[in-house]
């Protein structure tokens, strides 16, 4: 059946560095059809929908386009909304009264979760209506998928600051700890661990949310480490908690959340600070410093990841041909299918929606205060062919003369 009308894509969540890959490659791959009559961008996602304020991409010239797509955050900005079925029927009202046909929406499993209930609803009304998923996190917690766009970019980020914060901590020693994205899952965090290149390289320690943090015992594994190299770096998500499931920084803080229920993380470096107060009160060493990396590595300009920009355009593109050839719904996965390439499968929407991937027990060592090489096989085709790497200097020391 040939399905007639009007393409909607939109944007959720936070941005990430490829996004508009995925935007423009959905576009794009729409345009080319005929029985596509219009392709509209919802501005600040579904929020847009509901306030009928679109842009008509179908006016946009492809040389724009393209420079968009390579162009980090989300062109069409963003929206934190978590849609409930009532919300769901307003977007659903609107497809109707504009004969959309075919919706297409960029975000994480919140997203997928939008998708689905829409889905359902066009379903029970009888109205023809494609909906798909199309991945994007830099969390890279989207089930079925061994990976997800925007991920790459944001850990190349990661992994390149680690290499700047590893040779600065070298130069002039002390502990230095960089607190990282990550609230259930600790894959962003984990991507520190590849600028060590020699063997005394930091970060020393890392810690995941996957494993309950106690504080006697980081305050140990520091000590260890400075004691061993006379340094100490750790990387630590921003999202580690104890054993009740109870995350750190709230100790501190005052609890607040977000429109999804979840606890606010970032945009402080209270954790930051609690962990550096404990290494100076409790291990006396005084030169320690913290950053918090906040939201740095969701749009940083110039720190892309090659192959990253090219998947996200091309789940963008199996989007609109899904829907558009095959007539089916549902959300675009990845899937690893070599050392290294990809496959593009759709899978069922509830099988992606509002569930989460967690770093797998083979990827985080047995201490539960660093990763395994497995983790590094897994990441490096990520980070792209252009992954920079440090040196140091490795002439003899010239004997002394003066025996002091």
């Amino acid at each position: 059946m040939r399905l007639e009308g009007k393409v909607v894509v939109a944007q959720g969540g936070g941005p990430t560095a490829v996004i508009n890959q995925s935007l423009v490659g959905a576009v794009l791959e729409s345009r080319k059809f005929p029985q596509i009559s219009k392709v509209y961008g919802a501005i600040n996602g579904v929020a847009g929908i509901i306030n009928e304020d679109f842009l008509d991409l179908t006016q946009e010239t492809t040389h724009n386009l393209e420079q968009v797509a390579i162009t980090p955050s989300s062109a069409l900005f963003s929206t934190r909304d978590k849609p409930d079925e009532a919300y769901c029927k307003e977007i659903f009202k609107v497809f109707q009264a504009h004969d959309v046909r075919y919706f297409f929406y960029i975000g994480g499993n919140d997203s997928a979760d939008t998708v689905r209930i829409v889905n359902e609803q066009a379903e029970q009304s009888n109205y023809e209506l494609r909906a798909i998923h199309i991945p994007k996190t830099i969390d890279n917690d989207l089930l079925i998928n061994d990976h997800t766009p925007g991920y790459g970019s944001a850990a190349k980020f990661v992994a390149q600051s680690f290499i700047g914060i590893n040779l600065d901590n070298r130069a002039l020693p002390g502990v230095h700890i960089g607190v990282v994205m990550g609230r259930h899952a600790g894959f962003l965090t984990a991507a520190s661990s590849i600028a060590q290149k020699y063997p005394d390289d930091g970060p020393h320690l890392i810690y995941l949310p996957e494993r309950h943090f106690k504080i006697e015992n980081f305050l140990q594994d520091v000590k260890n480490v400075y004691d061993q190299h006379g340094r100490c770096i750790i990387a630590v998500s921003e999202g580690i908690q104890d054993e009740n499931g109870v995350p750190i920084v709230t100790q501190l803080v005052k609890r607040e959340e977000d429109a999804h229920g979840n606890v606010q993380l970032s945009g402080t470096g209270a954790l930051g600070d609690l962990l550096s107060q404990q290494i100076k009160n409790k291990l006396n060493i005084q030169r320690v410093r913290s950053d918090t990396f906040g939201y740095l590595q969701r749009s940083f300009m110039g720190c892309v990841s090659d192959i990253d920009q090219q998947e996200a355009r091309e789940v963008g593109e199996k989007a609109a041909q899904f829907a558009i050839w095959h007539n089916i719904d549902g959300s675009i996965t990845i899937h690893r299918t070599g050392y290294y390439s990809v496959d593009y499968k759709l899978t069922a929407l509830h099988e992606v929606a509002g569930k989460t991937k967690l770093m797998p027990d083979e990827f985080i060592n047995q201490k539960g205060n660093h990763v395994t090489d497995a983790f590094k096989y897994y990441l490096t085709p990520l980070l792209g062919s252009h992954m920079p790497a440090a040196s140091m200097l490795r002439a003899p020391r010239a004997e002394k003369i003066l025996k002091r």
